[in-house]
């Protein structure tokens, strides 16, 4: 066994996206329920350069008494349509930055927001209801209650099927630095950093009985401001670029800037070589949350595992 190899030689061709450079973030849409209390806090809008976020309310909005303080030079002007209002800043802010927006609505009440920004997400849509107790704020709770029911449903199911799950059950001992308590055999380690401060050391495992590969992802998240979170991990064939299935555990949802580090470990069947043309290589594929592209892939060869 070979413990290290030069990062060109190196079984495990680690490649980290460029265009992680550049500060893409991920939209989402979420409801707002504004208080009456005087004391209550003005609610956040999330924006991205050159990304238009939609303000959705029940009532028109008023033309004219709709306004953003400051934003000449950094943001288009904002527009009201109808039930709309639509913000896009220039280029993007920082977290740190913060524009007070005012919405006067057809009926005359004023409603402010701050506008601003944060690292991994922006608001692609904000549905804003001023009065909790009306017909649409109602059917708004109860379409997200029952879409939670469902997805609290789908992940028992998933959770029930993991808990008997071989793979689930190596990935996660991998994953809490019990190889002993596994069949695997250490085959390769390659190290590789991101230009964001990701540090990446990947560990390559074969057992022969059963027999199985393994992949250990040792993250270390060395930047100084941005937190690192897995939105997807892909077990593909090489060309044809055909899903396998695989097992993952990891030791946390995310990683603080800062140098905090945790493993992810993946875990599948050595026959998801042999399905159809029978790929010599597979590639797993990160992507991280907020880019939007693979952050980082690694090549598994069948021939180099000794499979």
């Amino acid at each position: 066994m070979r413990n290290f190899l030069p990062f060109r030689s190196a079984l495990l061709v680690i490649l980290l996206a460029s265009v992680a450079m550049a500060r893409e973030r991920e939209p989402i849409s979420r409801t707002v329920y504004l208080s009456d209390e005087r004391k209550a806090e003005v609610p956040s809008v999330y924006v991205a350069g050159e990304m238009v976020t939609v303000l959705r309310f029940e009532k028109p909005c008023d033309r004219e008494r709709t306004k953003m303080l400051g934003w000449e030079g950094r943001f288009e002007p904002v527009e009201c349509v109808g039930k709309k209002v639509l913000v896009e800043p220039l280029k993007d802010l920082n977290p740190e930055d913060g524009f007070l927006l005012v919405v006067t609505l057809s009926d005359g009440k004023e409603l402010p927001f701050t506008v601003t920004a944060r690292n991994e997400q922006f608001d692609h849509q904000v549905n804003v209801f001023p009065d909790n107790e009306t017909k649409g704020a109602l059917k708004s709770r109860l379409t997200y209650a029952e879409s939670r029911e469902r997805v609290l449903e789908e992940e028992n199911e998933r959770f029930r099927k993991e808990a008997s799950s071989i793979d689930h059950a190596l990935a996660a001992l991998l994953a809490r630095d019990a190889l002993k308590m596994t069949p695997f055999v250490k085959q390769y380690v390659s190290l590789a950093k991101n230009p964001r401060g990701a540090e990446i050391l990947v560990t390559a495992l074969t057992s022969k009985k059963p027999n199985k590969v393994a992949v250990v992802i040792n993250l270390k998240n060395n930047s100084p401001s941005e937190t690192w979170s897995l939105m997807e991990a892909r077990l593909v064939a090489e060309g044809s670029g055909e899903q396998r299935p695989f097992a993952l555990r990891a030791t946390q949802e995310s990683w603080g800037p800062g140098g905090e580090s945790g493993k992810i470990a993946v875990v599948f069947d050595a026959s998801a070589f042999d399905l159809k043309d029978g790929p010599d290589r597979l590639v797993l594929e990160l992507f991280r949350r907020g880019s939007g592209v693979r952050e980082a892939w690694v090549f598994l060869d069948r021939h180099m595992l000794g499979l």
